[in-house]
């Protein structure tokens, strides 16, 4: 293949990529110049303290409300969150973990335990101190917003931790966390009811827990309106603890953990020095400080709130003219596509998605579906997504639905027809009967 023609494929799979890891875009020259200077000059790990450490530590904490006052540094969102569950249970000195039905935390051990979308594919995966809480999903989830229209769902929702709460201190136990990501991404792309979080919070550190936010795929502006998808839910709503990680290195392997104080000297009086090679390492720290220095100069994430809307507001019109699109939602530049047989019944239309993904990548855009159906199309580019972009996208996704539609509308269903009918004896000479069989004449009326 000629030279030239790569670097076209390769410029318009790049320009329409859908990785919610490549936020500032796909090696932007500002991070690329920090990793390569700050790589040519001492490495020292975390132990001895430099300037970009302090830095990014700073720029990070400024980002979020008080109390989150404490930050460590760490080399990726699995690491994140097992630090995350170890300051809980430091802190409160409870094992039980509180955490949403098809939720996914990360590849460690640790955090296969509480990620029914890891532990439900072995046999006996969930243990004892492991509690799953209904996904908040008002589209397919246990309360559907069809089902209980003048109903707030997110207090209906946030009912059901309140009585895992209970359940755990009947049975002499306590809560250590409850866990879950702002915005469900592996759980299908989901936007929790506005009230969800603000309930789910109080009734977790009324049973004296703690209340982790991952941030890990939905942080960093790509929201729109605010930093960090937590915030999406009134000012009131905090965590006690904050992961975050892949857009923070742009595919640089980085990533943090923020707390208050008073978790963190809990963590401290331990004994247990939480130390880590790599975390925290110079040249991680001048990638991310790097990224969030283009986030703010570029105003990315205000660009995100505007493509955002317009992509949102497309794929809406869209889903009217397509029968096989049963839900779009999302936020910013993050954003679901539910596909579906039918969209009375809500049939997920499973095949359909991995088929749309196949053939997008044909035409050089990368997607990928999601959800406990995997019939979700998840949309999150990079922040540098142009409105260009999203009618690109838009456009094409639609000629594609188009082949699909027709593809279902090819399939035979089976039918069952009724015959009403009278049978009548009649005479037939017997040679021409096989021997003992009875003559008769079938009418239909």
């Amino acid at each position: 293949m000629p030279q030239a023609v790569v670097a076209e494929w390769l410029r318009r799979l790049t320009r329409n990529q859908i990785p919610s890891g490549s936020v500032v875009g796909h090696c932007h020259p500002d991070v690329v110049r920090a990793g390569q200077e700050q790589m040519s000059l001492l490495y020292t790990n975390n132990r001895f303290l430099h300037d970009n450490l302090v830095v990014c530590a700073r720029r990070l904490t400024s980002l979020l409300p008080e109390p989150l006052s404490v930050c460590f540094l760490v080399n990726s969102g699995s690491e994140a969150n097992d630090l995350a569950l170890r300051l809980s249970e430091c802190h409160t000195g409870n094992q039980d973990v509180i955490t949403l039905d098809h939720a996914y935390h990360g590849h460690l051990s640790s955090l296969i335990d509480i990620s029914p979308y890891k532990f439900n594919q072995l046999k006996n995966g969930k243990k004892d101190w492991v509690h799953v809480a209904p996904c908040p999903d008002v589209y397919r989830g246990k309360y559907r917003d069809v089902e209980y229209p003048n109903e707030d769902l997110g207090v209906k929702y946030a009912k059901d931790v309140e009585r895992i709460c209970h359940d755990i201190k009947s049975q002499g136990r306590g809560v250590r966390a409850f866990i879950a990501e702002s915005l469900m991404s592996v759980g299908g792309q989901i936007i929790p009811p506005q009230n969800y979080y603000r309930n789910v919070y109080r009734y977790v550190r009324d049973a004296g827990g703690l209340c982790i936010a991952d941030e890990v795929q939905v942080g960093f502006g790509r929201v729109g309106s605010h930093t960090w998808a937590f915030q999406l839910f009134g000012d009131d709503v905090i965590p006690d603890i904050v992961t975050i990680g892949k857009p923070m290195g742009n595919g640089h392997p980085v990533a943090a953990v923020i707390t208050t104080q008073k978790i963190a000297e809990s963590f401290k009086n331990t004994g247990l020095e939480y130390f880590n090679t790599y975390g925290g390492n110079p040249v991680s720290c001048a990638v991310a400080n790097a990224v969030i220095e283009v986030i703010e100069k570029e105003g990315l994430q205000e660009h995100a709130a505007k493509v955002g809307k317009h992509l949102l507001s497309e794929l809406t019109k869209l889903a009217k003219r397509c029968r096989i699109i049963g839900d779009v939602r999302g936020v910013g530049l993050f954003i679901g596509i539910e596909l579906v047989r039918d969209k009375e019944l809500r049939i997920p239309a499973t095949a359909e998605a991995k088929h749309v993904v196949t053939r997008m990548k044909d035409e050089k855009i990368l997607v990928s579906s999601d959800g406990p159906d995997n019939n979700i199309l998840k949309l999150k580019p990079p922040m540098v997504f142009t409105i260009d972009n999203a009618d690109h996208f838009v456009t094409t996704l639609d000629y594609i639905l188009q082949e699909v539609e027709l593809d279902i509308d090819d399939i035979i269903e089976p039918t069952t027809t009724i015959l009403n009918a009278v049978i009548t004896p009649v005479d037939i000479n017997s040679v021409d009967l096989p021997q003992g069989a009875k003559s008769m004449v079938i009418r239909a009326n």
